[in-house]
């Protein structure tokens, strides 16, 4: 059949080679969305659960309409002049701190978090990079180092310049107020000191939101940058998918982490789907960087992408819906230690705003992790009309994070479904 589940991944093989991952055990085949809902090729409707990407809704009007509008209007690259770019980044730089007020557009958050790196090594002359050992921030040659939980086999040697501290794990692992994280940057800015590479950066997500979004008190990075700061290393924040009001409590996870990032770098949610990243970091250091590469993006900061991106922010504004993240995201965090009293399997309950999720454990005594279970839950969620996922360090923590209009109701949707779905599941012993 044409349209069939098993004509399509064919297709995808043979159009797109191996290996290129799908969600669950049996895919989605998506067709349209609306607000907080998908529907698929025979139209059943999901509840999504999970897609950052559409921040203020799945075909958000008002970013439909400021990208047909631009569209209709011109769509160029930015070696033309044109203002709609530079109101944007106005608009943009005014929700973070006075230092940053500057900012490079690209069109994804791969590209920025690579001309991070690059501005780092610009402006402290060298190359040694700090980051956890289980993040991502991306997947060019350069930024795929990062990433330890999926080490490509190929490549060009990069990974020398990069040293990994262990992420941190608030469940297993008291670091009450991040001073052990902080010793830990010490000791690895100490061995890229000691090599010819030098110390420039510590990367982080200031959410640890791959790492599995680890409960920690206001300010818990801060012993860290102190830390940076003494050796003359910048600090670079990844806020693709931690940033614009989702967790809550602040528009950017860095204030809550009471730090001042030398670079904060966006993707994903800016323009609500259309491709859009961006690097924001000062003059001083925007002016380093300018005058020593000489970096151009064809596509980065157009006019319809910009006109999208300025759209997601005045949503964001006029819904209020960084209000709702903090409303939706404590009635989750309630539901979810409900299930947890109740349920064995459930070993650990955290999150913020519209970022929350249990980590499922074999035994609560031993915490051992239940990965396999995750994954049985996050595919009988999908055959129960919800999508979700799993990540962190075992990849056994519901990834729970949906667009910001996502509601109570939504969520009492949710946990009434995850709740009929572990009385199903639950562990035997």
């Amino acid at each position: 059949m044409a349209g069939s589940d098993s004509y399509l991944l064919e297709r995808r093989a043979r159009l797109l080679g191996p290996n290129v991952p799908t969600f669950y055990k049996n895919p989605v085949h998506l067709v349209k969305g609306e607000g907080v809902w998908l529907w698929d090729a025979e139209g059943r409707k999901y509840l999504d659960c999970y897609n950052n990407v559409p921040h203020v809704g799945h075909c958000n009007p008002r970013v439909v309409e400021a990208i047909h509008r631009q569209a209709s209007a011109l769509n160029t690259h930015t070696r033309y002049l044109h203002e709609g770019m530079l109101d944007y980044i106005e608009r943009l730089t005014a929700t973070m701190h006075s230092d940053l007020t500057t900012a490079v557009m690209t069109c994804t958050g791969s590209e920025a978090n690579d001309i991070a790196l690059r501005m780092a090594e610009v402006v402290t002359g060298r190359r040694g990079i700090i980051a956890t050992d289980a993040t991502y921030h991306g997947n060019t040659a350069l930024v795929s180092q990062l990433s330890r939980s999926n080490v490509p086999e190929g490549g060009f040697g990069l990974s020398e310049y990069f040293r990994h501290i262990k992420a941190p794990d608030s469940y297993r692992d008291a670091d009450p107020d991040g001073s052990l994280f902080a010793d830990a940057v010490a000791e690895k800015i100490a061995e890229l000191e000691k090599s010819s590479h030098g110390f420039a950066a510590l990367i982080v997500c200031p959410f640890f939101l791959n790492e599995g979004f680890p409960t920690q008190v206001e300010g818990w990075l801060k012993p860290a940058e102190e830390v940076v700061r003494k050796a003359g290393g910048l600090l670079i924040c990844d806020e693709v998918q931690s940033g614009f009001g989702r967790i809550g409590s602040h528009f950017w996870a860095y204030e809550r982490q009471a730090v001042r990032p030398d670079i904060v770098v966006l993707g994903k949610p800016m323009a609500n789907g259309h491709p859009v990243g961006a690097v924001v970091s000062s003059l001083e250091i925007m002016t380093t960087f300018r005058n020593g590469f000489r970096y151009f993006n064809t596509f980065g900061g157009n006019p319809v992408s910009c006109a999208a991106a300025m759209a997601v922010l005045e949503e964001l504004q006029e819904q209020q819906l960084m209000s709702n993240a903090q409303t939706v995201g404590e009635y989750a965090l309630d539901r979810l230690r409900e299930l947890q009293k109740k349920y064995e399997c459930i070993g650990d309950v955290r999150g913020n705003g519209l970022v929350f999720g249990a980590e499922f454990v074999l035994d609560k005594e031993t915490m051992e992790p239940a990965s396999e279970f995750a994954d049985t839950i996050v595919n009988a969620m999908r055959h129960k009309g919800v999508l979700l996922s799993k990540l962190g360090r075992y990849k056994n923590t519901l990834k729970i994070r949906p667009p910001m209009p996502f509601s109570i109701e939504n969520a009492t949707l949710l946990f009434d479904t995850l709740e009929e779905v572990l009385a199903i599941h639950e562990i035997r012993r």
